[in-house]
């Protein structure tokens, strides 16, 4: 107990700092989730052309063109996939030269020197960060191989099939692609909350500051961004601009 307490002592400010980013990581993911039930954001309104292109495919006979779109978003999620495996071996190989790294980073402005045992905490949290996205990338592409199957069983114009039908099953085609689309999301974010986890090798003051910026960042870029706005007034000028 007393060997926490001091260790607690001599390192309050990462220990600060950690919180904060886990406050910052998971407040947001809950944060955006909820929002986007209820406002415009990308992940609302993009739901929405979802469910407006799967309408327009069951509409089409030939359906080449949006077989090659799912294909290039699985290529996109497969492409980050891989690369998270990549970043996951590398961080393993600086676990085995740890002492190369330190004596590196000492060189920095304003670092902090840090124990062998503290560098390997942090890189802990980069790995745990990783294996996180890459579980959120494959499981995305499982999610989209769905989404071809269903695409691939859709009713076609021929089909005797009601309109409610066709309108429900584009429904449930949109929904299981947005939720592909969500867990890619997922990872990405991640990808931006790990470039914060740098900053605490350096300074855990950087890692704070640099938690909050990513915050910052994420939350204009999906609630505030001009890409949004132009989304948004496409929608409005077709009269379907409400949210999820």
């Amino acid at each position: 107990m007393n060997e926490f307490i001091l260790f607690s002592k001599a390192h309050w400010e990462s220990i600060l700092a950690f919180f904060w980013f886990l406050v910052c990581f998971y407040g947001y993911m809950l944060y955006s989730q909820r929002m986007a039930a209820t406002t415009h954001c990308l992940s609302s309104v993009l739901h929405q052309y979802r469910q407006e292109w799967m309408e327009h495919m069951l509409s089409r006979e030939v359906r080449v063109a949006d077989t090659t779109v799912l294909s290039n978003l699985e290529r996109s999620v497969a492409f980050f996939a891989s690369s998270t495996m990549l970043i996951l071996a590398g961080l393993m190989t600086v676990m085995g030269s740890t002492d190369k790294v330190i004596d590196m980073v000492a060189d920095v402005p304003f670092a902090i020197v840090a124990s062998r045992a503290e560098w390997e905490m942090k890189l802990v949290l980069l790995v745990g960060l990783f294996m996180y996205a890459f579980f959120k990338f494959t499981w995305s592409l499982r999610q989209y191989g769905f989404c071809a199957v269903m695409l691939g069983g859709a009713p076609t114009p021929d089909n005797q099939v009601s309109d409610r039908e066709r309108k429900a099953y584009a429904i449930r085609i949109a929904r299981v692609a947005s939720l592909a689309a969500n867990n890619f999301n997922q990872g990405l974010r991640t990808y931006y909350f790990s470039l914060a986890v740098i900053g605490w090798f350096i300074n855990p003051w950087l890692f704070l500051a640099l938690s909050t910026g990513i915050v910052w960042v994420l939350y204009r870029r999906e609630f505030k961004s001009r890409t949004l706005e132009e989304l948004i007034t496409s929608r409005a000028e077709e009269g379907t601009s409400d949210p999820l």
